[in-house]
């Protein structure tokens, strides 16, 4: 059955060091939640209470030692990370709640932290509790991060997963990762492959931890936590659970993507253009509605959408800080859609009309706080980047990509590029990079350079796609988000000379946007070159497509595919 939203006690602000407990309707149960600052802690926390327990969120030394279960969440920088557990007190009271066996259970960056140390942020000490030094990912044209839904090979069957068949996949996201060894082999639950095994999950009686996500699993992710928080992990059986052969590894995403701007009448709609319009000739010139953005997200989770993307389209007049609806928007998203959800629009650095000033990187803040888990910089990235090659590719920390990445990290900043063609005779004739073309210009020019606009596709700049993905990338991007302003709403397919001359250029993944149509564009690009996943608005607003029709054609022609179960 699908999970349905519960009603949650809020409850006004607190001191560090006082718990706050946010309990659910007809309680199961308390769980303590530590509250360090790490991205996913609202999320953590709403997949909890949908599954019908309190909360208690704690900060301080007390707190973990008055816990009976405690899950400790992390999503961003190793050494951020331990900065904040040694400034707060709070590395050895870790290290004594593990030791004394009571339930524990550490998500992504909390499995990490477990070990002897990391490379990540210069080389970091752990807490020392599993033996090993994570390491980042190493590979021949490997894509990093390791963004999306894999499968595992169990090594033991506990009752933790014992809800996730063989074969299912989980999602992860993250750059950094442990590998197994002869000395933490006793803690390894499960391993999965990406450039080589690493370690997907931990377990020793009731100490756990896992390196995917379960509270962006769907439903999958929830019957983990369901089963640790009613204690259902014990030992089942000697050996793991068998993987079958076909449609293992990672999967290509399909991310369902919202455009949401007010309309004339101050209302937050989903709305949908053709080539970046989205004004209705046939309403008066208003935006055209296709729907609100809370329930329009919890359809595409249902339908199996692996990831959602919010888009905030809207001129911002002052700071986005107080755009209240679409924090809010997040907020009640973040509690019954169980899977990424990538938020865009207004993340740059503000003077209010105050005079007050707000940086990037704290507009990012507000946005992780309200439920997101990645977000999209799209015109400041532009200008960031002609900053970068006018430099000579210097860097100095202290631009929008570098400051969100280091503090989040890399995984969790998007960069969203607004390109439209530019047709030459010759590529000398430009300064950016160029593709042969199969579609020749108005004037039977050959080739074709993608040029990156700003303020909404109104004004072109001269640097080019190809240009712009190399420096994010240098700078700290985790991912390129590639719309296409010439196919954005035609339904012809993506435009795979735009794609393929990205992905090839970077080694982090890759979102094709813009063109799909029908459910074979989906197959067609990802056969055609090397993005990771691809991503649509209009078809699924309009009910032409929906989402598990775009996965039955890809796993027709055998692109690995990840399928929404629903098991609770």
């Amino acid at each position: 059955r699908a999970l349905s939203r519960r009603a949650v006690t809020r409850v006004p602000a607190v001191p560090r060091g006082a718990p706050v407990l946010v309990a659910a309707a007809e309680s199961k149960g308390e769980v303590t939640l530590l509250d360090y600052g790490a991205g996913n802690v609202r999320s953590v926390r709403n997949a909890i209470q949908a599954l019908g327990f309190t909360v208690k969120s704690v900060d301080d030394p007390a707190g973990i030692a008055a816990a009976d279960k405690l899950i400790f969440p992390g999503v961003g920088a190793y050494g951020s990370a331990m900065d904040v557990l040694k400034s707060r007190g709070l590395v050895d009271p870790i290290k004594d709640y593990v030791a004394s066996g009571k339930p524990f259970m550490g998500v992504c960056l909390g499995l990490q932290l477990l070990f002897d140390g990391s490379e990540e942020s210069g080389g970091v000490e752990g807490l020392g509790i599993v033996p090993g030094t994570v390491g980042k990912f190493v590979g021949d044209g490997l894509v990093v991060p390791h963004i999306g839904w894999n499968t595992l090979d169990f090594k033991r069957d506990t009752g933790l997963m014992s809800d996730v068949p063989a074969g299912d996949r989980l999602y992860f996201v993250h750059s950094y990762r442990a590998t197994p060894s002869e000395e933490n082999k006793d803690w390894v639950l499960a391993t999965c492959e990406y450039g080589g095994e690493f370690i997907a999950a931990v377990q020793k009686g009731d100490v756990m931890a896992c390196q995917f996500h379960p509270e962006k699993s769907g439903e999958k992710g929830l019957s983990i936590f369901k089963n640790f928080l009613e204690g259902n992990v014990g030992e089942l059986g000697v050996g793991g659970k068998p993987l079958p052969d076909a449609d293992r590894g990672l999967a290509k995403r399909v991310i369902a993507c919202l455009d949401v701007r007010s309309n004339d009448r101050g209302d937050l709609v989903v709305t949908k253009g053709d080539s970046y319009d989205v004004r209705d000739a046939d309403d008066g010139g208003d935006v055209r509605n296709l729907g609100k953005p809370v329930e329009l997200a919890g359809k595409y989770f249902k339908q199996g959408a692996d990831e959602v993307a919010f888009l905030n389209i809207t001129g911002y007049r002052d700071l986005p800080l107080t755009d209240a609806p679409m924090l809010e928007v997040l907020r009640r998203s973040s509690e019954t859609v169980f899977v990424p959800l990538t938020v865009g629009g207004g993340i740059r650095d503000f003077t209010d009309s105050n005079g007050k000033s707000y940086t990037a990187l704290e507009v990012a803040a507000a946005y992780f706080k309200a439920g997101a888990d990645k977000v999209s910089i799209g015109s400041d990235a532009v200008y960031v980047a002609e900053r970068y090659y006018a430099a000579d590719r210097a860097k100095d920390g202290s631009t929008s990509i570098e400051q969100i990445s280091t503090r989040y990290g890399v995984q969790a900043m998007v960069v969203s590029i607004d390109p439209r063609r530019q047709y030459v005779k010759d590529p000398a004739d430009t300064k950016n990079r160029c593709v042969k073309t199969s579609r020749p210009g108005p004037n039977g020019e050959e080739y074709v350079w993608f040029q990156c606009t700003v303020k909404g596709g109104r004004e072109g700049r001269d640097i080019g796609a190809y240009e712009l993905a190399v420096a994010m990338e240098d700078l700290g991007c985790g991912e390129i988000l590639l719309n296409c302003i010439d196919e954005d709403g035609q339904g012809n397919g993506f435009d795979h000379e735009l794609v393929g001359l990205v992905s090839d250029a970077v080694t982090i993944p890759v979102i094709a946007s813009s063109g799909a149509g029908e459910p074979s564009h989906f197959t067609d690009v990802f056969n055609a070159t090397k993005c990771s996943a691809a991503l649509a608005a209009g078809i699924f607003h309009r009910g032409e497509v929906d989402i598990s029709e775009v996965k039955d054609h890809m796993k027709s022609g055998a692109i690995p595919t990840n399928e929404f179960k629903a098991i609770l």
